[in-house]
């Protein structure tokens, strides 16, 4: 583990001598922080496959349209990289470790970590499954100052989950991402408030936020090539070859994000989507793919507390051109065979196909929470018959595992397509 605090403020060495609200006052200024798992699906498999620590890990399915879901520090280090194409990572890496994908663990381990953040802060902003933005301001008192903290909920991930968190502590999101990125793996940083603008302009210009490859070749021909240099242009100068994204990236600059930490953030929609070894035609197959999709994407929504009013159907042809189409349901959904009902629906409803089709999605949208809506009773029974036995099958995958338990017709014969 790697620990580290830039500047010498009060939660990096002895705390001043000063009264106690102006201490509380001082140490709320860097409250902020930014937790993110470290390679999150390669660690998670690793918890059952401790032989395969210290070796080139890949998550993802072993074919060529497939991409890197995730991928261990050893891999990295071979130039591995997430959402690279599996066949490019598997030259790169031929002696790593391929291993399946397993989404409904994951997403059970998330709602895990969600609720050890939950047990230290009620300002909690979820960014993905692995990582969110704590406000910790108002545990001071309870828990110790923001560095303690951040040692609790390392320590607890470590303990509780047997996985491992980095933690980046500023007084701004924006610092704190960059403070938790720069951590990596299994460490943690903290950047005072009154040394902020030291810190990020001893950075590189792409450590700004919306400072990719092309933006940093354009500011490179400026001679703009540090975040000292950005702060030191004018701002006129920036809007002029940046757009209006010159003054975002220069408040950057400077040290300037006044967004606070917002606990009410919902996922928008929750999906699976699924990218054939083969082009296909097959109308069973794809009807099969519809159905493990719709499994995937309806155990997503219990786990998450979640239903949808809302269900898509996205397919992508072998010319690459996508089309999407849409329904609403008549009440809330979180059933796979309702998710399913809908989905086959709208693929009837493209009418004959001219191309066969490389990609199959399905996704749940305009979601709300289980907890403040009423299911209402379908006037056929199947519904509610087919939801009571989908949460049975969640209960023995909890037990046993994903894939303990599987609808019959996916079990038909035929290879199964990779995942993206």
């Amino acid at each position: 583990m790697r620990q580290e605090a830039f500047g010498s403020g009060p939660g990096a060495g002895h705390e001043p001598s000063r009264s106690a609200g102006n201490a509380l006052r001082e140490l709320r200024r860097t409250s902020i922080l930014h937790v993110d798992m470290d390679a999150f699906f390669v660690s998670v498999e690793l918890r059952s496959r401790p032989d395969l620590r210290g070796k080139p890990v890949i998550v993802g399915f072993p074919a060529e349209r497939s991409v890197v879901l995730s991928a261990s520090y050893e891999a990295r280090a071979t130039g591995v990289k997430s959402a690279m194409p599996m066949s490019i990572a598997m030259r790169r890496c031929p002696s790593a470790v391929i291993i399946n994908p397993r989404h409904t663990v994951y997403y059970e381990v998330s709602g895990q970590i969600m609720e050890i953040f939950a047990s230290i802060t009620d300002l909690v902003e979820p960014l993905s499954v692995d990582e969110a933005f704590l406000d910790v301001g108002g545990a001071i008192r309870r828990l110790g100052s923001p560095l303690e903290i951040g040692h609790l909920i390392r320590r607890r991930v470590q303990s509780e989950l047997g996985i491992t968190a980095s933690v980046g502590i500023a007084s701004t999101k924006f610092v704190a991402k960059i403070a938790s990125t720069r951590c990596k793996p299994d460490g943690i940083l903290q950047i005072n408030a009154e040394d902020t603008l030291d810190y990020l302009h001893s950075l590189p210009v792409n450590a700004l936020w919306g400072v990719g490859g092309k933006t940093g070749e354009v500011l490179a021909r400026l001679g703009i090539r540090t975040v000292a240099d950005v702060a030191a242009t004018p701002l006129a100068s920036l809007k002029k070859v940046l757009g209006a994204s010159g003054e975002h990236v220069h408040r950057l600059s400077m040290g300037v994000d006044p967004r606070p930490v917002t606990p009410t953030r919902l996922e928008k929609s929750i999906g699976a989507e699924e990218t054939f070894s083969n082009d296909t035609g097959d109308d069973a197959l794809l009807h099969r793919e519809l159905l493990r999709l719709s499994h995937r994407t309806a155990g997503r929504l219990r786990s998450s507390g979640m239903l949808a009013r809302t269900v898509a159907l996205k397919l992508r042809y072998s010319d690459f051109s996508t089309v999407t189409r849409s329904r609403s349901v008549h009440a809330p959904v979180d059933s796979a065979q309702m998710i399913y009902q809908v989905a086959v629906q709208l693929l009837e409803s493209l009418g004959p196909r001219s191309m066969s089709v490389r990609l199959v999605g399905v996704r749940a949208e305009q979601l709300e929470p289980a907890g403040q809506t009423s299911l209402q009773l379908s006037l056929d029974r199947r519904d509610d018959n087919w939801r009571a036995a989908e949460q049975a099958l969640d209960r023995v995958s909890e037990r046993f595992g994903s894939k303990t338990l599987l609808p019959a017709r996916l079990l038909e014969p035929g290879k199964p397509p990779t995942g993206t």
